[in-house]
């Protein structure tokens, strides 16, 4: 094997040195990437596959579907798992005499993934249209010799590459085809009769004894073409429970604040807590008790929950409005941004939304002329467990009321016992959260109040109501926002005609309006709404489902926006290989669940320095969410977390703050006396300078703003200690880039 070495090194010198000459040293290395080039390339591509699957004939869009699979597939998961298994280091870090066009890094070089990805999308699109290979072989070709070129790969990694890349890319195809011919015949028979093949140009031909015929404005709605589009939302609300398990599954992404302290209360049952009601509890003890102790238990339920909401909607708008548009509302759940992050991240919204739709589906039921009482008592039932989830579930009850004042037929049902008793049903579930207030002075009254800033004087002002309007729009994808606003104000002129629009109007619009009103008053966090996105999104889909042509530009816009969205939150390093270089830490979405288990063994390290002093000594953290976190990610923190002497406190207060109030392991000051501590307190993230984005889009050094000076440590921090030490600031970098920072002291001997 020594002589293939020795060939592929003098291979590459001749490549790298011997063929150098000014039209290829200005060329090559913008093939590779340089100079942002081919970065506008990729946009330019990842344009032509957004037109093509929104307006692109079905095997056109077969095609540009599977170029982005085994793209987005193949790279992390076939070549950068050979990478790190290989681990060879590139010739620039090897070999003298290297002429570096591109610099250098410490990644792997074999295979290239520059050859791997654009030998697969070669292949994909050859074997799609022959004719391709005019234009891709050439590229591909002319991109992989870039690579030895510049100094960055060896020829052996750039022919590994193609062989990897056609190869995966081949067998995905063709593995493709296999699962049409067996699926397609058995669960979607009237599209594999229409296209047997996906390849073949005839298979994507409508045959005419098959072939469905469509009016101006809308497909005819046969039994046969609605179960199959019933089925194709299945099996999309299918692949992405699995796919959302294997990506909790992978470690990417770290617990945030408030599931790190809602775990804790799963580790102290309770009928309630200071803040939130007891479901968020149940549901990560009965996550953690199947799956253990670890982000996958703790987030088990947010998939399944998302699962479950995705085959609800499914079935109710496909009954009411038609199966393809309500294939069409699953697409538009997945690239909305506040709803994508409840499919991985447990908090109490995922568990409310699922039985706020689940009471809205049961209801619709429930006012039929038919309705029976058993729709009632499952009305009730799950406003009940959604009250247990949030109490923002009480205001389902005002929207109801508003649906009985602005539909008269449906006030029969006030004269018949269903109703009544839904709300007896409620008003149970509402016992636990009752009992604890009233076995803890109705603290939660008082936290409820300072979230939605009634405890302070009224000043009206617009700066709420905007901050409100833009976040909703980003949060919510801004076409759909629009799209479900227009729909609530436009289907009036029509709602006698439809009377699911004005139930579905009453299910969301008021607490979307209410909240967007009460912004003139106090801030509203975004996630408030929540409750209101589906069947907003319900609305704007019957109302577009009659208007297919106008609404199609606007549909495939919004996808094309918000499965970006989707790609950014989960994996925001995709901004990086698309710019070309990472966002700055302060502005990376997923800088909430990121990094804090780096920041809990920096801690821990200073807490067992100060340890040998001779002393015990334990963490007291300013905030309730990071004291959630060290105790989740400490591993002595976490296998104290449920004694009487847990390791991380939060800071002592004498009025309820948050839940460590309540218990009494948790008042460090009568457990812990003599013992020293670690005080920690977080800091914000270094600002950014004026002009930032456009230093960063342009690959330019980024300058920060002024720094404030350190706060001092809490005036009961020094009551509480014999002396305390400020050991200042420190940063907390993965990768090189700062997500966090913290200023810390050493609290020595509590009084």
């Amino acid at each position: 094997m020594h002589w293939l070495q020795t060939l592929d090194i003098a291979l590459f010198h001749f490549l790298n040195g011997s063929l150098s000459n000014p039209f290829f040293d200005w060329l090559m290395p913008r093939l590779s990437g340089g100079d942002g080039v081919m970065r506008w390339f990729v946009w330019f591509a990842l344009a032509g596959i957004v037109g093509t699957l929104g307006f692109g004939s079905p095997r056109a869009r077969l095609c540009a579907l599977m170029i982005a699979l085994v793209v987005a597939l193949g790279d992390p998961l076939v070549v950068n798992t050979i990478k790190h298994l290989i681990e060879r280091p590139r010739p620039c870090r090897v070999l003298p005499g290297v002429i570096e066009r591109l610099g250098c890094t410490g990644s792997g070089s074999m295979p290239s993934a520059h050859a791997a990805n654009w030998f697969a999308m070669t292949m994909v699109a050859f074997l799609f249209y022959r004719r391709s290979l005019w234009l891709m072989l050439p590229m591909a070709l002319a991109v992989s010799f870039s690579r030895v070129y510049n100094g960055v790969h060896y020829p052996s990694d750039v022919l590994a590459g193609m062989i990897l890349g056609a190869g995966y890319a081949a067998a995905g195809v063709v593995a493709l085809q296999s699962i049409w011919n067996f699926a397609g015949r058995q669960w979607f028979p009237l599209w594999h009769a229409q296209m047997p093949s996906l390849l073949s140009a005839e298979g994507g031909r409508w045959k005419a004894e098959v072939q469905i015929q469509t009016s101006a404005n809308s497909e005819l709605r046969t039994p046969n073409s609605e179960m199959e589009w019933l089925r194709l939302g299945y099996l999309l609300a299918l692949v992405m429970l699995i796919a959302s398990w294997v990506y909790l599954a992978s470690g990417t992404i770290q617990l945030s604040q408030d599931e790190a302290y809602q775990w804790v209360w799963s580790k102290h049952l309770a009928l309630s807590y200071y803040s939130k009601p007891p479901g968020i509890a149940l549901i990560q003890f009965a996550g953690t008790s199947l799956f253990g102790d670890n982000e996958f238990g703790v987030r088990f339920f947010a998939p399944l929950f998302a699962g479950i909401l995705s085959v609800m909607v499914l079935r109710f708008l496909a009954r009411e409005v038609g199966a393809r548009p309500a294939f069409g509302m699953l697409l538009i759940v997945l690239a909305t941004p506040l709803l994508g992050l409840g499919t991985v991240l447990m908090t109490i919204d995922p568990p409310l939304v699922l039985c706020w739709t689940w009471a809205m589906i049961a209801g619709w039921r429930a006012v039929q002329p038919d309705g029976q009482m058993r729709h009632w008592l499952v009305v009730g039932l799950a406003m009940g467990l959604a009250f247990l989830c949030k109490y923002t579930a009480v205001f389902q009850i005002i929207c109801w009321a508003i649906f009985f004042a602005l539909a008269p037929k449906s006030r029969i049902h006030l004269r018949r016992p269903g109703p009544w008793l839904a709300l007896l049903i409620f008003l149970v579930c509402t016992m636990p959260v009752v009992i604890w207030n009233c076995q803890h002075g109705w603290s939660t009254l008082n936290d409820v109040g300072g979230d939605a800033g009634l405890h302070g004087r009224w000043h009206p002002t617009l700066r709420y109501f905007r901050d409100f309007l833009f976040s909703e729009a980003g949060l919510l994808n801004p076409i759909f926002f629009i799209g479900s606003v227009w729909a609530m104000f436009a289907f009036w002129k029509r709602q006698r005609e439809h009377p699911v629009r004005l139930y579905l109007f009453c299910m969301g619009a008021p607490v979307f309006l209410g909240y967007w009103l009460y912004s003139f008053h106090s801030r509203v966090l975004p996630n408030w709404i929540a409750v209101a996105i589906i069947p907003m999104f319900c609305l704007m889909v019957a109302y577009w489902a009659e208007r297919p042509r106008r609404a199609k530009p606007f549909l495939i816009i919004g996808l094309a926006l918000g499965f970006f969205a989707f790609a950014v939150l989960h994996q925001s390093k995709l901004v990086g290989k698309l710019a070309g270089d990472d966002l700055p830490p302060a502005k990376d979405p997923t800088r909430r669940v990121q990094a804090w288990k780096q920041e809990a063994a920096l801690v821990e390290t200073e807490r067992e320095k100060l340890q040998q002093a001779g002393r015990p000594a334990f963490i007291i953290c300013s905030h309730y969410g990071i004291t959630g976190l060290y105790s989740f990610y400490i591993p002595q923190a976490k296998a104290a977390v449920k004694s009487d002497e847990p390791l991380v406190y939060a800071m002592d207060s004498d009025t309820p703050h948050n839940q460590f109030y309540f218990w009494p392991e948790y008042d460090y000051l009568e457990h812990r006396q003599g013992q020293n501590a670690i005080f920690v307190s977080e800091v914000d993230p270094y600002p950014l300078g004026p002009g930032w984005f456009w230093k960063w889009l342009n690959h330019e050094p980024i300058h920060y703003g002024k720094i404030p000076p350190p706060s001092p440590a809490p005036e009961k921090l020094l009551q509480q200690f014999a002396s305390v030490t400020d050991l200042g600031e420190r940063d907390v970098t993965v990768g090189g880039r700062v997500f966090h920072r913290v200023h810390l002291w050493a609290c020595y001997h509590l009084k």
